[in-house]
C-alpha cells in the first residue's frame, strides 16, 4: 500500500481510502460482515476510513465505531456534516447551530472523542462560509476535530473559503473530496489546479462511476439484481437516472465501457483496476475512495492497490474521454441551486 501526504497537514494516508457508504441500510445490512471488512482493510494497509452522518441515517458511523474499538489510533478517521438528519428545519446544512450539535452526534455514533477529518459534505448557499469555518474552527480548538475538509465544492467556493480563512484568522480546509473518474473529469479544469496551488489534499469519490467502470453494466446484458441500478430503481430514487439506458449519455457509457475494456486488456489489467489507478495518476490526487459492499468486492479492489498506469494507457483513456469532460452531467454529484430556472429568471 502506498502512502501519501494529506496536503500540508503532515499526516500520511493510504492511497486507498475505505469509504463506508455501503455499510448499513444503504448497502450491506450484515453489520458483523461490515466490521470484518473494515478490519481486513486495515490489515491490508489502509489507514484512512471515510464515512458521513447521512450514510444509512447514522448507521454507517455506528458500524465504523464498532469496528474501530481497540484500533482507533490505527486510522485517520473522516466523517461529514451537511445532509438532512431529522425533521427539524435546522437538522441539516452548514450553520453553526447544526454543526456544533451534529459533531456530538457523530462522536457518539463513532464511539470516539475526536475525528481526524471533519468535512462539509456539500456547499450551502444559505450559509456564509465564514459562519461555517468559524464553527469548525471552534471544534478544532476544542480538540474534537483535527483537520477540516470540504466535499464537492466548486473551485470558486474553495478559493472563497481560503480568502475567508485568511481574512478572519480561521482554520482552513485542508482537503477537498470531489467526484472523479474516467467518466467525470470536470475537476481537472479548476478544482485540481486550485488544490495544488493551495497545498490541499484531494480525496476522490466514485472512481468507478457508480459501478459503470467495473464492467457491471454492459450492452445487451441486464444489470445484476444486487446492483445499484436495480436497487435505486426499486426505491424510485432520482439517482436511478445514472443507470437509465434510455438516456443518450448512458448509451454512450455502454459504448465507452467496451472501448475501455479493450484498453485495459491491452495493458493486462481488469477494467476495475485500470479505472481505480487512473484516479491516482493525477499528481493532485492524494487518495481514492473504495466503496465495497461485499467481501468479494473488497478483495478485488485490494488486489489492484499497487497498480499504476503507463503513459500509453493514460493516453488511450484521454482519446476516449478527453481531459475535463463529463460523459453525463448528472454524475457531477452537485447540482448548483443557482442553475435552477427560479434562480435564473426574475
Amino acid at each position: 500500500m502506498e502512502y501519501r501526504a494529506l496536503g500540508r497537514t503532515g499526516a500520511e494516508v493510504s492511497a486507498y481510502c475505505l469509504g463506508t457508504m455501503m455499510f448499513g441500510s444503504w448497502g450491506n445490512t450484515d453489520e458483523d460482515e461490515c466490521v470484518r471488512m473494515i478490519h481486513a482493510s486495515i490489515d491490508a494497509g489502509i489507514n484512512f476510513v471515510d464515512t458521513a452522518d447521512v450514510y444509512g441515517e447514522g448507521r454507517s458511523e455506528e458500524i465504523v465505531g464498532k469496528a474501530l474499538q481497540g484500533r482507533r489510533d490505527e486510522v485517520v478517521l473522516a466523517t461529514k456534516v451537511h445532509g438532512e438528519m431529522g425533521p427539524s428545519r435546522n437538522d441539516r446544512g452548514n450553520s453553526r447551530l447544526w454543526i456544533v450539535r451534529e459533531i456530538e452526534n457523530s462522536l457518539r455514533r463513532l464511539g470516539t472523542d475526536y475525528v481526524d477529518l471533519y468535512q462539509i459534505h456539500r456547499p450551502d448557499p444559505a450559509t456564509d462560509i465564514e459562519e461555517t469555518l468559524s464553527a469548525m474552527t471552534d471544534l478544532v480548538r476544542q480538540g474534537k476535530v483535527r483537520y477540516l475538509g470540504c466535499s464537492t465544492f466548486p473551485g470558486w467556493q474553495i478559493v472563497e473559503s481560503r480568502w475567508a480563512s485568511e481574512r478572519r484568522g480561521l482554520e482552513r480546509f485542508a482537503c477537498e473530496q470531489p467526484p472523479y473518474s474516467i467518466f467525470v473529469r470536470h475537476i481537472e479544469w479548476d478544482v485540481l489546479p486550485i488544490a495544488r496551488a493551495y497545498g490541499m489534499g484531494v480525496i476522490v469519490w466514485s472512481p468507478l462511476a457508480g459501478g459503470w467502470l467495473s464492467g457491471k453494466y454492459r450492452r445487451g446484458a441486464s444489470p445484476p439484481e444486487d446492483s445499484r441500478a436495480v436497487r435505486f430503481k426499486e426505491r424510485g430514487s432520482p439517482v436511478a437516472r445514472r443507470f437509465d439506458t434510455s438516456v443518450p449519455e448512458n448509451q454512450r457509457k455502454l459504448d465507452l465501457v467496451e472501448d475501455l475494456a479493450a484498453v485495459a486488456d491491452r495493458a493486462g489489467l481488469s477494467l476495475t483496476h485500470m479505472a481505480m489507478a487512473f484516479t491516482l495518476a493525477h499528481p493532485a490526487v492524494t487518495s481514492t475512495i473504495i466503496g465495497p459492499r461485499t467481501p468479494e468486492q473488497l478483495e478485488d479492489l485490494l488486489a489492484g492497490a499497487d497498480v499504476r498506469l503507463e503513459a500509453e494507457t493514460l493516453d488511450a483513456i484521454d482519446d476516449l474521454v478527453p481531459p475535463g469532460e463529463v460523459v453525463f452531467d448528472f454524475d457531477r454529484g452537485y447540482q448548483p441551486p443557482w442553475m435552477s430556472p427560479q434562480a435564473r429568471r426574475r
